[in-house]
């Protein structure tokens, strides 16, 4: 991605990684957590992908084989989880398939970071997507969380992302009050979205599942990783005017990921470079 690329530019990418992902209906595999399953099946579905779920080992590799790209969510940590975490990554990248890790609350336990340790020595992720506490674990920063929740304000967040990328060599996207996207170059701030997101669980599963889509239609890492984040920031901007309680919030958020369009894209950004 050129550094020096304008905002103009950049906005044409995503409206183009859109339009890609409704001409392509990428198949998006997700071995994600089962909180959020059906959430992330209905955000894929809204984008324009096509998502699809397993846990059968035996038929990974298959299913692997004929999807566009894979979302890697380690939320609901079980036995099943550990054992297939690792053999999906391999897969994918032996297969070349993009794929995007989220290690929902690394920091929690020592299980979840001895597996998202290990996932990391042997797999190469093309975009790693966690709030600020799970980026700061993965490199090893003492930092606030409360389960899967992080208590730490973002605005180191540039530092963060260049950190992250250049030490396991992907995209990274930070999110919280302020989203930061970025690789070692180039790093981009998106301020679209509201706290109120918070009152729902699911909201950065989708993220990552929207992140998965884009890379299914889209050959650029970076561009699906801001794509994703954007994309789920205005429709839950755009959902919290129309706030009435939790329940039609999450409906609300769906709803205007279906309905996005490229005149909503352009009318509601909120990206700048960070600085």
């Amino acid at each position: 991605m050129n550094k020096d690329i304008t905002k103009e530019e950049l906005v044409d990418e995503v409206v183009l990684a859109l339009k890609n992902i409704k001409e392509k209906t990428p198949l998006v595999y997700h071995l994600t957590n089962t909180v959020t399953i059906n959430d992330c099946a209905n955000i894929t579905l809204a984008i324009g992908g096509s998502p699809l779920m397993s846990f059968c080992l035996e038929e990974i590799e298959e299913i692997i084989g004929f999807s566009s790209s894979v979302v890697l969510n380690i939320g609901t940590m079980d036995k099943s989880m550990k054992e297939m975490a690792i053999e999906v990554g391999k897969i994918a990248n032996r297969l070349k398939k993009p794929i995007i890790l989220d290690p929902v609350g690394v920091g929690a336990t020592k299980v979840r970071k001895d597996l998202v340790d290990s996932l990391l020595k042997e797999v190469r992720f093309s975009v790693i997507k966690g709030n600020t506490a799970e980026i700061k674990a993965l490199l090893n920063i003492n930092s606030l969380s409360r389960g899967v929740d992080s208590l730490e304000k973002n605005d180191s967040g540039e530092e963060l992302v260049k950190l992250a990328a250049k030490r396991f060599n992907s995209v990274i996207a930070i999110t919280g009050e302020v989203d930061y996207i970025g690789n070692q170059d180039t790093v981009f701030k998106v301020i679209n979205g509201h706290k109120i997101m918070g009152l729902v669980t699911g909201t950065g599963c989708m993220i990552s599942s929207l992140i998965g889509t884009f890379l299914g239609g889209e050959n650029n890492s970076l561009i699906s990783a801001l794509s994703g984040v954007l994309s789920m920031g205005i429709a839950g901007e755009l959902a919290a005017k129309k706030f009435i309680g939790t329940g039609s919030l999450k409906v609300n958020i769906i709803d205007n990921i279906s309905n996005l369009t490229e005149e909503i894209i352009r009318k509601n950004e909120k990206i700048s470079s960070a600085i």
